[in-house]
């Protein structure tokens, strides 16, 4: 493989122009559906389309990662510094006849480029919601007629800082070559742009008045926040496992190489700050290593699933959260599903895809189930009306 510069900024330019011309569709889309409505209304059919774009920039991270793409453009942020697989053209064909099966080709280059686009589009459409709620919020200051106009910056703010981070992190998977925990803060911090953006969301239906709060009984709060958490945790050991390629040590189910404890080496297989596919020593990660992250994934789902079905039941019991309850459980079977065909199929790439769609979708559903709900003791009074925490 050719000798290249890890940091290439001479093409950022034309890939932030390349990022601006893709958000332009989404931002002419919506000023035309949306301008004759109120600002709060604008900024959250903007914030919509930046989390259904999000989303799909997510998924797209996660087809990068499972058809082997990370490394086709080997620099960043262009490729082999230019802006598109175009004019790299000699150096991609070098790479692929010198290693056929290597990181590098031209269908694996155009797949990374086509995801920083993506992610360049997104970043734009983020602070384009920043700026603009910060002028909005300039703009009502001080009026009579202010009320639920007045919209606050720091979401959008903190959003705009997070997709900053997120893309340093995506520009350490690149450089530090894979790195299996950089890949998977990459992957967390994906899922944490999704949940801010969807609590970003449901501010603007607050402050534009298309919802209002949820109250919810105090049980209720805390097992969709520890379910929450536990939601994170797991999607870290699913990272995890991606990251290392460990999925395939466990191929049988509902135990593991015949055995319902196989053996595992934690302290390996747990060691975080290592290259891919090596362990402290220097020396090849071992198969009891690969074993313990895939089967730590998988005794951690039985936790995750049974206090989301808790969850489930819980929304499912009341009107107003009953909507919640429903999208609940029919991710938890989705991610059973998902999951259990990455197994029994040998983790074919739509079930993969399927299975961190599954996990984003939880991801954005609680979050706006929390943004939108409070507990019942002594709120009553502040949130009357109460409706479908998802129907916003």
């Amino acid at each position: 493989m050719p000798e290249t510069t890890l940091y290439d900024f001479g093409p950022t330019a034309r890939l932030m122009l390349m990022g601006l011309l893709l958000a332009l569709a989404p931002l002419a889309w919506v000023w035309l559906r949306q301008r004759s409505h109120a600002p709060a209304q604008r900024l959250r059919a903007l914030t919509l389309v930046t989390l259904f774009l999000t989303f799909d920039l997510v998924l797209f991270g996660a087809f990068t990662r499972l058809s082997d793409s990370g490394l086709g453009c080997p620099d960043w942020p262009g490729c082999y510094g230019s802006a598109s697989p175009l004019g790299a053209r000699e150096e991609i064909t070098q790479a692929q006849t010198a290693m056929p099966t290597g990181p590098v080709t031209h269908a694996k280059a155009w797949i990374e480029m086509v995801h920083r686009y993506l992610a360049t589009a997104v970043g734009v459409l983020i602070l384009t919601l920043a700026v603009a709620t910060f002028w909005y919020r300039r703009q009502r200051l001080g009026r009579a007629d202010g009320g639920a106009e007045v919209l606050s910056p720091v979401w959008p703010a903190l959003t705009l800082v997070w997709v900053c981070v997120q893309g340093a992190f995506g520009a350490l998977t690149v450089t530090m070559k894979l790195f299996p925990a950089i890949v998977t803060m990459h992957l967390l911090g994906g899922m944490i742009l999704l949940a801010l953006l969807q609590a970003q969301a449901s501010r603007y239906a607050l402050a534009a008045g298309q919802t209002s709060m949820v109250l919810v009984p105090a049980r209720v709060r805390l097992v969709l926040w520890l379910s929450l958490g536990l939601l994170w945790l797991q999607i870290a050991l699913g990272g995890w496992v991606s990251t290392n390629y460990a999925v395939l040590a466990c191929s049988d189910f509902p135990g593991c190489q015949g055995s319902l404890w196989p053996t595992m080496d934690f302290q390996q297989g747990f060691t975080l700050w290592r290259e891919l596919g090596a362990a402290r020593d220097g020396g090849n990660i071992s198969f009891a290593a690969l074993t313990a992250i895939a089967y730590t994934h998988r005794l951690a789902a039985y936790a995750v699933m049974l206090a989301l079905l808790a969850l489930a039941g819980m929304l499912a019991r009341d009107p107003a959260s009953r909507r919640a309850g429903h999208w609940v459980l029919g991710l938890v079977l989705w991610q059973f599903l998902s999951g259990l065909s990455n197994v029994v199929l040998g983790w074919p790439l739509v079930a993969a895809l399927a299975h961190t769609g599954g996990a984003a979708a939880l991801v954005v559903v609680l979050s706006a189930t929390i943004c939108q709900s409070r507990s019942a003791s002594g709120a009553r009074d502040r949130f009357p009306n109460p409706v479908s925490p998802t129907s916003a």
